[in-house]
């Protein structure tokens, strides 16, 4: 089979693609034949060491995919050859096939495709875990959404416009503005790009202020951090929560006393982790968002595909910080 292979740390640009044997699925696992794998912000991070999942080289990153059972393992039940799932690895999916636990799989309706499915699961579950578990967001509630134009910026829009929040969408270009806004934010602002000085911090956290209104934002959904996170924390409610996703600006040093002054709560969000403690309540909130995805509340954005042999391009995209929606590598 092809993949598409990390080496040695580093770019995009140090991938190869090689062939490689087809794998065996062992006990408990299914061996599926990759249609679709998305792009996120981790596969920039772990082919650079950067990650806290440090794979054996040589490994495909691609922590996504969407394809169909071509073997079941030993002791599977309820899996056949050709059903066809989603699923979230962490790496290896930008091969022509792979093996994942079986538990780890959900089923693709046969109305959705491959594509589709991709760019699904990490997204979305990430953000419906940081607000309904952890933000605990409610309808009539403010929520602020930090790089609401990326994949788990436009989940968090769609899903808090679901909880009946009023939705502030925070973006870097009037582009990713308008597609914040056509997912269903209530307002949009255009933030300047960091570093900012102690000047430029001052002024975007009142352009946070301005936006969420006086009362503060009930919940910030940061999956950014960097010179942003101190600027939209002074813009949080009382006893507002500020949920914290990820970094690719940065990790950010907080002042705690604004923590003190709010009586804010600070929360992490580390849906991988969730989803192996409480299987249960991932798979409660996998089927809710199937429901909402057929109710039309929300749908994942593809804004480009690619060939196996490309992919590397679009880490690339998702490295420089441009892209609205998904990436999704066709195979």
């Amino acid at each position: 089979m092809k993949a598409l292979l990390s080496h040695a740390p580093g770019g995009p640009d140090t991938l190869r693609l090689d062939e490689l044997p087809d794998p065996t699925p062992g006990p408990g696992q299914l061996l599926v034949r990759v249609r679709a794998a998305a792009i996120n912000y981790p596969d920039v991070l772990i082919i650079e060491d950067k990650y806290q999942m440090r794979p054996p080289r040589p490994f495909a990153p691609g922590g996504e995919v969407a394809g169909e059972v071509l073997e079941v393992g030993e002791g599977v039940s309820g899996w056949a050859r050709g059903d066809r799932l989603i699923a979230v690895p962490g790496h290896g999916g930008l091969a022509e096939q792979i093996v994942i636990p079986a538990a780890a799989a959900f089923r693709l309706p046969e109305s959705r495709s491959f594509t589709e499915g991709a760019a699904l699961l990490l997204t979305y579950a990430t953000s419906i875990h940081a607000l309904w578990d952890r933000g605990h967001l409610k309808a009539g509630e403010t929520l602020l959404v930090l790089g609401a134009a990326g994949g788990v910026g436009l989940a968090a829009v769609e899903l808090g416009k679901a909880r009946g929040a009023r939705v502030i969408a925070a973006v870097s270009s009037e582009d990713k503005a308008e597609a914040a806004r056509d997912a269903g934010a209530d307002e949009a602002i255009v933030y300047p790009r960091g570093p900012f000085d102690k000047d430029g911090s001052k002024a975007l956290a009142e352009q946070f202020k301005a936006a969420v209104g006086p009362k503060g934002a009930d919940v910030i959904y940061d999956p950014v951090g960097g010179d942003y996170c101190e600027p939209a924390l002074r813009a949080i409610a009382w006893e507002g929560r500020y949920l914290v996703v990820g970094f690719p600006a940065g990790i950010p040093r907080l002042p705690l006393n604004l923590t003190l002054l709010k009586s804010c709560d600070v929360c992490g969000v580390f849906w991988g982790a969730f989803a192996a403690r409480d299987p249960a309540a991932n798979q409660a909130h996998v089927e809710e968002l199937f429901a909402l995805w057929d109710a039309g509340s929300i749908a994942p954005r593809v804004s480009a595909t690619y060939k196996l042999a490309d992919a590397g391009q679009a880490i690339a995209a998702m490295a420089a910080r441009q892209v609205i929606g998904k990436l999704v590598v066709e195979l």
